[in-house]
């Protein structure tokens, strides 16, 4: 797109307090400045240490629609590098993750140190005296950390990373008591692309309101005590504007935080586990620890503009085209934590968010839904204006809507405005 075709959309009409055009769901042009204003903004999301736990270790990731490789060198230091040699942009890594110390250009050659340094050119002579190696290193993308979550971005200008999460800091330190006393690691992933836009996904994790009506075939799946326990939207729960396009919606209060109340009985469903660790010789406070944080959190922590942590996983998304977008649903665990455990995060992981669980496959039955539906119509708008006045007197403050409310939604896009129309 031209600067003056940019110029040509207002970007701010497009965005009022209660409502979202539906072009953004639909026009080309501007998924495209989409990627140049916010992907290339903003703090995105591209990993976690877990997943380069060793010197040499690496895994591939995206920067909005930009290929990049995570990489934690032989002094520990962590960087996120452009996928693409210097020489003629071919990608230097194709596998997923594994371990290094350098990357070799299958076309021509060149090869990378783990910390992005070009290392050797073949017949380097031809280039003549004045080459240098120093000038053509993988291109390093600024990068940050926050308790274990890896953010990279193209703006070395950008405030830092703490101030950017503000609010959310304090949410994610509550979702990485999933540890139960051990550090938080990835225990796998699964991905799938589902024909709809972005913004789609990007709004329903903070949305309450779809939960028993697109996954009534989860809630049947459920024993009595585990149906009352997801009761999402009868258990006084919230919905709360963290700033920057951030939002945290509280399903179950009882679980926002994991180290309280563990003196409360254990759940039917968790009692064989609960024993097998004590078999263990696991001490009974420690037991509670570990199987309380094994059901996971309360909450949904949405963080723009491509990750949450939902409930008990990261759910990682990638914008692929206008009406394209890659998922990612990755399961965590105990780092160091009893086997049993870590297996039975697995199994909760496969019951909802698996490929053959009974909850992603309808999320996305529903997102792809919307797209084709936005087809519909010339001028019409996206509603998000549900519960838009907080709620007086509620536990968490005044500040607070409604856990249906679409708080989330409209967080999300005043925070797209802001930065599209920067």
């Amino acid at each position: 797109m031209t600067d003056q075709q940019a110029e040509a959309i207002d970007f701010a009409k497009l965005v009022q307090p209660d409502r979202v055009h539906t072009s953004l769901y639909r026009d080309p042009a501007i998924f495209d400045e989409e990627m140049e204003r916010i992907f290339k903004n903003t703090w995105v999301w591209v990993g976690h240490t877990s997943e380069v736990p060793v010197k040499n270790s690496f895994v591939k990731s995206w920067v909005g629609q930009q290929p990049v490789i995570v990489t934690r060198d032989k002094d520990m230091q962590i960087h996120v590098l452009l996928n693409r040699c210097r020489h003629r942009a071919a990608m230097v890594c194709e596998q997923k993750r594994g371990k290094t110390s350098v990357f070799v250009c299958p076309y021509h050659g060149w090869s990378y140190a783990i910390d992005g340094k070009l290392r050797a050119v073949p017949h380097s002579k031809v280039y003549g005296e004045d080459f240098d190696k120093e000038e053509f290193p993988l291109i390093s993308l600024r990068t940050e950390i926050y308790n274990g979550m890896i953010f990279a971005t193209f703006r070395d200008d950008i405030e830092p990373l703490e101030d950017f999460l503000g609010p959310a800091k304090k949410w994610i330190d509550l979702f990485m008591k999933q540890g139960g006393g051990y550090p938080v690691k990835v225990l796998g992933e699964h991905q799938f692309t589902f024909d709809g836009n972005w913004k789609i996904q990007l709004e329903n994790t903070t949305d309450a309101y779809h939960f028993p009506i697109v996954h009534k075939t989860f809630l049947d799946s459920l024993d009595a005590e585990t149906t009352n326990v997801f009761d999402v939207l009868g258990q006084g729960g919230w919905l709360e504007d963290l700033g920057n396009g951030h939002s945290v919606m509280v399903m179950i209060p009882d679980l926002v935080d994991l180290e309280e109340n563990l003196d409360a009985p254990i759940p039917e469903r968790f009692e064989a586990l609960a024993q097998e660790l004590r078999d263990e010789g696991h001490k009974e406070d420690k037991v509670r620890r570990i199987v309380r944080a094994v059901g996971g959190g309360g909450f949904n922590l949405n963080l723009f503009p491509n990750v949450a942590c939902s409930m008990a996983f990261f759910r990682v998304l990638r914008p692929v085209s206008v009406n394209q977008t890659e998922i990612r649903h990755v399961a965590i665990g105990m780092d160091g934590g009893p086997d049993a455990a870590n297996r039975m995060r697995l199994r909760l992981h496969e019951h909802f968010q698996g490929p053959m669980g009974f909850g992603s496959p309808d999320d996305a039955e529903g997102w792809e839904r919307v797209q084709r539906g936005a087809a519909a119509g010339d001028d019409l708008w996206i509603m998000v204006n549900r519960g838009q006045e907080p709620l007086e007197g509620h536990a968490a403050g005044d500040h607070v809507t409604d856990v249906s409310a679409e708080t989330g939604m409209r967080a999300a896009y005043d925070m797209w405005k802001k930065v599209m129309t920067a």
